[in-house]
């Protein structure tokens, strides 16, 4: 995976548009968990971001935005769908705090283990 392509797996793990019903915000908005494989392809791609950004200055606002919703909205996804009575995957909340380590590693320059 190059960095284009794992910057635009990012961004379209965050789309909820009818169109794209196997997004992460999109499947956990409907209550539902991530597709087998898609918490490993997006922590692949974040590590990519990393990479491709490690000597970068600024990210563009598109990428930040969908950082920011990878990161803060799955969070809240999880609680709310929680409070509501969605049986998550037993490590998805393992799997959303590695998301969100991966991306503050991505805004710092460092790399930080992920467990």
């Amino acid at each position: 995976m190059n960095y284009e392509t794992a910057r635009k797996f990012i961004i379209d793990q965050t789309l909820i548009a009818e169109e794209n019903t196997d997004t992460l915000l999109r499947r956990m908005q409907q209550g539902k968990p991530p597709v087998p494989g898609q918490i490993t392809s997006t922590l692949l791609a974040l590590k990519v971001v990393f990479e491709g950004l490690k000597k970068a200055t600024t990210i563009d606002r598109e990428l930040a935005y969908a950082l920011y919703q990878i990161t803060i909205k799955t969070q809240m996804l999880f609680a709310g769908g929680r409070k509501a009575g969605v049986d998550w995957p037993p490590l998805l909340k393992e799997d959303l705090l590695r998301i969100a380590i991966a991306t503050e590693s991505i805004f710092s320059g460092n790399w930080q283990n992920l467990h």
